[in-house]
């Protein structure tokens, strides 16, 4: 089974340059915790989650209404093709120890999002949803 088969679809995407106060709007009005940061070019740039606005922006004491994604998203991201295995994909997060991995053509054009409740739901597999989410939900060892 490929990633495009269980996958969702559709996903939206973000700027740069949007407000830090708009794409939390974006996601209050989604219902989601993460979104892709796209650039001008239509391509990945990174990804911005409410916990980077509340914990980075927040902690720098950034204001929200002037503070922009690229301030505070993390850039280098993990990501899966399209026609990547599910297995190969679920691999990819476990080692990364990720919950989502953004999902792009072959032309590096975002496509859409899996997830664990991907994993879960549509593949089937309970041994491979399972362990996948054992291994990324793994303590963090805390940097001190």
């Amino acid at each position: 089974m490929q990633v495009k088969d269980i996958m969702t679809s559709h996903a939206e995407c973000t700027s740069p340059t949007t407000t830090l106060q708009e794409v939390a709007q974006r996601m209050r009005d989604l219902d989601v915790g993460p979104l892709p940061v796209c650039g001008d070019d239509d391509r990945l740039a990174g990804m911005i989650t409410d916990r980077d606005i509340t914990v980075r922006a927040v902690a720098d004491g950034l204001d929200p209404s002037t503070a922009l994604v690229r301030d505070v998203m993390t850039p280098n991201i993990i990501f899966c093709y399209e026609d990547q295995d599910v297995s190969d994909a679920a691999h990819m997060m476990e080692q990364n120890q990720i919950r989502r991995l953004v999902v792009l053509n072959r032309d590096k054009r975002m496509v859409g999002i899996l997830s664990l409740g991907d994993l879960a739901v549509d593949t089937g597999d309970e041994q491979l949803a399972g362990h996948t989410l054992e291994a990324v939900s793994e303590p963090a060892v805390p940097q001190r």
